[in-house]
């Protein structure tokens, strides 16, 4: 934990809600509350407010946070932790697809999408060996599709004039994020949810090219070039854990 962090906690009935109050690097003077799927509370607000106030802002949105947290933790309740071998199943585009882990000593090590299966060839076949293959077609895969997908969306942001470029870094509790200069951040087993869902977070980021907080003006924008963009959300919300640990 930073230093410039702090760990708060809260009562909803008899449960504990703890949560980590992180400086909100923004003009805007109010708290920003983010429950993600992980269960990890993180609450932006403002280095001038008091932690009385942080917490009393918590509190009025205990109950949603409680939902949330509820909402989570029966989504992880399914997720297997991954052995990375053959019969499991992992995502791609959305859909999920039987690993078949191959020994080999005369085929280069390597992946391939082949009849419904991910196919990976290994010399020495290890659970860390197998993951790091699949990392790593991952990755190419999400540079490429990614690249595709914001040729796609770019026509309908009007107000961006040059074409971003793309940063792949993995995280536990984002999707992505844009820098002020317009780079965007993307998460690369956002390539494991469908093409929509990349779509989503891409026009999200594109947005705050011209909005850079998630104010009025920023939504009005996600609507005019994703009306559906908030039943698309929900889809990604409701299988993130998945996606993020598959």
């Amino acid at each position: 934990m930073l230093s410039s962090e702090k760990q708060l906690s809260i009562f909803y009935g008899n449960d504990c809600i703890e949560f980590t109050r992180v400086p909100r690097v923004s003009d805007i003077n109010r708290v920003l509350i983010k429950v993600y799927p992980d269960c990890r509370i993180v609450v932006n607000a403002p280095e001038a407010s008091k932690d009385e106030d942080v917490i009393d802002a918590v509190k009025k949105r205990a109950r949603w946070i409680y939902k949330r947290l509820y909402k989570f933790k029966a989504q992880l309740e399914h997720v297997m932790p991954r052995q990375y071998v053959s019969g499991e199943t992992h995502y791609y585009l959305g859909k999920q697809y039987l690993l078949k882990v191959i020994p080999t000593t005369q085929q280069e090590q390597g992946v391939k999408l082949l009849r419904g299966k991910l196919e990976v060839f290994i010399k020495k076949n290890s659970t860390s060996g197998v993951k790091q293959l699949l990392d790593g077609w991952y990755k190419e895969r999400a540079r490429e599709v990614f690249s595709r997908r914001l040729d796609a969306v770019l026509p309908k942001a009007i107000w961006v004039k040059d074409e971003p470029k793309i940063r792949l870094q993995l995280m536990k509790t984002q999707w992505g994020s844009c820098s002020p200069s317009g780079l965007l951040t993307l998460n690369p087993s956002l390539v494991k949810a469908p093409r929509e869902c990349i779509d989503y977070v891409i026009i999200h980021e594109l947005c705050h090219i011209a909005e850079h907080n998630h104010s009025e003006k920023f939504y009005r924008l996600m609507k005019q070039v994703m009306p559906k963009w908030q039943a698309i959300k929900k889809n990604l919300d409701e299988m993130s854990g998945r996606y993020i640990c598959s």
